[in-house]
Order: C-alpha cells, then structure tokens, then sequence
C-alpha cells in the first residue's frame, strides 16, 4: 500500500515521486544546475527555449548532452515571450527539437519590469496550444476566475505565482492561492517568488500540489545544498498538509489536561 504522502505527483498521465520542479537558467554552468538536479531529487526540470540550446545551435554545449530526457522529463519553457504568437511559435519550436514532445509550460509576460502574466494573451496561447495537441502547464496570476478558466480550457496543471519572478518574496496572497486550490481538478503548482525552503513548505501546506523554482536555487551562496533544502521542505510540507495542523486559538491551551489532576 502507498502510504498517503508518497503518492505520486500525475502530471498529462505520468506519475512523478517528486513534487519539486527546478529551473535550468541562472546557474554558472550546465554541470552546477546538473548537481543541482541531482540533489533536489526533481524529475522534471524546465527550459527556456529562447536562451539554452537544445541543438538548434550545433557549435555549443547541447543541454540534452548532460540532463538525459530518458531520466528526466524536459519541460520546454515560453519564457521571453510577450504575446501569444510568439508563446505558440516557441512551443512548435520546442516540439520539433525534442522529436514530437508535448509537454510544454506556458509563460506570457505582461512587461520586463514586473515579469507579471499577461493574462489575455497567456488565455489565447492556452486555447491554440491545447487545440494543437499540447499538453500546457501554465504560468499564471493568482487569479481564482483566471485559473479555473484555463483548467476549463484544457492546461493539465495550473502554476499561479506565489511572488514575481525572481523576487524571493515567498508567498505574498495565501488566501488567493487557498482559493484556487478549492475548485481545482487538476495539479495546482506554486510558480515564482520562492526564496528559501520555508516558503516552499509553505505552498506545500497550503495543499499545493508541487512548488516550481529557479533563482531561489540558482542564485543561492550553495545552490546544490539550497536544492537539497528545498527537496526536504516540499516533503515535509506535504506531510503537514496531509496531517491536518492543529486549529489556530486566540488564548492558551494546557498541553497537559487539567481534569484528574491530584490538586
């Protein structure tokens, strides 16, 4: 029998042990973010089209050649991207490079300053891609409407951002990301703002489904201790969720019971 914390992560009908999913950009070098991987035990690991090299560039380093798609799943990225035409014509890039692969994370951005979403254009690119035979993992706002609308569209896993992009702020609207989770059939996963593993556990216990992360890792002092913090926080926030914690109280409560006491 699986015990209830071990199940797995179901992702467009694969399974995952993992609930961490990291990043490729930012690290000094492909063998940093592949010790990176390593030690934070994800299966999925997602890539920027438009900056790392998947072979369309045959005279550099070929990402391929060191994370093998046998071992983990790549997660092409429309990262760069701020309107839907460019976001779909990434993805069919993508899907041309790695042999017919489907799975893509979608990303439109509103403006450079603020990496927001730019929720119009994110909701066309979904509607073509999902019509094109894609399976989308979708970044989006921690709009409760804007995420159930693209469940409906068909994107198997929604990813709200907890913070902008590389901000490190944590996650600044709980209650939003609480009531996403409510009305959610599919994976929901914490996109953006994680800065340190207490955040991550955080999502984790708000019922979360997995965290996504790059510059928490990244551009930490040790990224490869970072990401195997980062691992265990997912884990134990997990298990906290699935515990149940304790209720909130306004006043004190004796951790021993006062009745039957001798005096």
């Amino acid at each position: 029998m699986v015990i209830e914390s071990q199940q797995p992560l179901l992702i467009a009908g694969k399974s995952y042990q993992s609930r961490l999913i990291i990043g490729s950009g930012k690290y000094k070098d492909f063998e940093e973010n592949l010790a990176a991987l390593e030690s934070s035990g994800a299966e999925i690991i997602t890539v920027a089209i438009r900056r790392v090299n998947l072979g369309q560039k045959t005279d550099e380093p070929n990402l391929l050649e060191v994370r093998s798609p046998d071992k983990y799943t790549i997660l092409p990225n429309t990262a760069g991207c701020y309107t839907a035409d460019d976001a779909v014509r990434t993805c069919r890039m993508a899907r041309e490079l790695l042999d017919g692969h489907k799975l893509v994370k979608l990303e439109v951005l509103g403006d450079q300053k603020t990496l927001y979403p730019n929720v119009t254009e994110t909701l066309l690119a979904a509607e073509t891609l999902v019509s094109d035979g894609f399976d989308v993992m979708v970044y989006t706002s921690d709009d409760p409407l804007v995420a159930k609308r693209l469940e409906e569209i068909g994107c198997v896993a929604v990813m709200p951002l907890g913070a902008p992009i590389g901000s490190g702020l944590g996650i600044r609207n709980p209650h939003n990301i609480h009531l996403i989770l409510e009305n959610a059939e599919v994976p929901i996963i914490v996109d953006a703002g994680v800065g340190t593993a207490s955040d991550a556990s955080i999502a984790m216990e708000l019922g979360c489904d997995g965290v996504l992360m790059n510059t928490a890792i990244a551009q930490a002092k040790d990224p490869v201790l970072m990401a195997s913090a980062m691992k265990k926080a997912v884990e134990s926030g997990r298990e906290a969720y699935l515990a149940g914690r304790m209720a909130r109280r306004l006043y004190a409560s004796a951790s021993s019971p006062i009745d039957g006491t001798f005096f």
